[in-house]
């Protein structure tokens, strides 16, 4: 008979399966900023050890998409606007390096995936589908961060992009912020189909310019919402 804190399973994940888990869950919006993390809870959502999630949430702690609070436990940390428009003036100048380099290492199979990424997002668009253009967005992104072959970089940005999911949502949500982005895109991928590093830097850089212009807008949106009776 195994204790309370070590619940029953033949083979319990390792602390480094619960680390993707959490951190894809926090990403993915499954757990709202601020939200208490009871480890009680996570052992038992993810097939883990109490020991386990105590260790990924120490490394999540770390990268910045947990806080511990004094007599409070864990708990998934919130980005205040001022932070998201650092996180991604970062991601800017990361993107913008990984796009470049990208633009000289894409394949053939790489520049078709890209074609369909770019149709995609314009029916997406056309249909008014927010959510299926959010997750082309992110799908997009990640194959410019792989393409680029910069794992830094990649680490990096994989860890920005985690800390600021709740923004990230907001803007895709955001009434006409597609229509905005969607040319964005579009000159970015035609800038990496052409192989051309330059162009696709600054069509990169342009875009998340004009998410840092953006984002105060999303969040003015929000705080008038929850203030509706």
């Amino acid at each position: 008979m195994t204790s309370a804190e070590e619940p029953d399973r033949s083979a319990p994940r390792p602390a480094a399966s619960v680390v993707d888990a959490l951190r894809d869950a926090i990403a993915g919006g499954e757990f709202s900023p601020n939200q208490r993390l009871v480890e009680s809870d996570l052992s038992e959502q993810f097939g883990a050890s109490r020991a386990a999630v105590r260790a990924a949430l120490l490394e999540l702690t770390s990268e910045g998409l947990v806080e511990r609070v004094q007599n409070r436990g864990a708990r998934v940390r919130a980005v205040s606007l001022e932070e998201a428009i650092e996180i991604t003036e970062v991601r800017m100048v990361l993107e913008s390096l990984v796009a470049a380099k990208a633009a000289t290492r894409l394949g053939d199979d790489d520049r078709a995936r890209l074609r369909e990424i770019g149709s995609a997002m314009q029916e997406a668009v056309s249909s008014g589908d927010l959510l299926g253009y959010s997750d082309l967005n992110r799908t997009l992104h990640a194959l410019v961060r792989t393409a680029g072959g910069q794992k830094t970089a990649g680490r990096l940005l994989e860890r920005l992009r985690g800390q600021n999911v709740r923004h990230q949502f907001r803007l895709a949500m955001h009434p006409g912020r597609p229509s905005v982005s969607l040319p964005q895109h579009l000159a970015i991928i035609d800038a990496l189909c052409a192989g051309d590093a330059d162009a696709a830097e600054e069509a990169m850089r342009e875009h998340l310019r004009s998410v840092i212009e953006t984002l105060p807008q999303v969040e003015s949106a929000s705080i008038r919402r929850a203030d509706r009776p």
